[in-house]
């Protein structure tokens, strides 16, 4: 199936992470708009599989990656 055809990312904004600037074009993109869902794609590669992860999920592996 492909991402757009997903049902639960249906009204996906996605947007550039902020972390993904300046490294030659390797980005994710996050959509973070929906209420059950977050999902995560590579953005050279849109139409591609997404990670689609739960809000308390992406809330703590958020809190993980924020840690210094």
């Amino acid at each position: 199936m492909a991402v757009n055809d997903n049902p639960a990312l249906a009204g996906a904004r996605w947007r550039t992470s902020s972390r993904s600037s300046g490294n030659g074009g390797n980005c994710v993109e996050v959509a973070d708009n929906l209420p059950h869902v977050v999902g995560v794609r590579d953005s050279k590669n849109p139409s591609g599989p997404a990670l689609i992860f739960s809000p308390a999920a992406w809330r703590a592996f958020l809190a993980t990656v924020d840690k210094p």
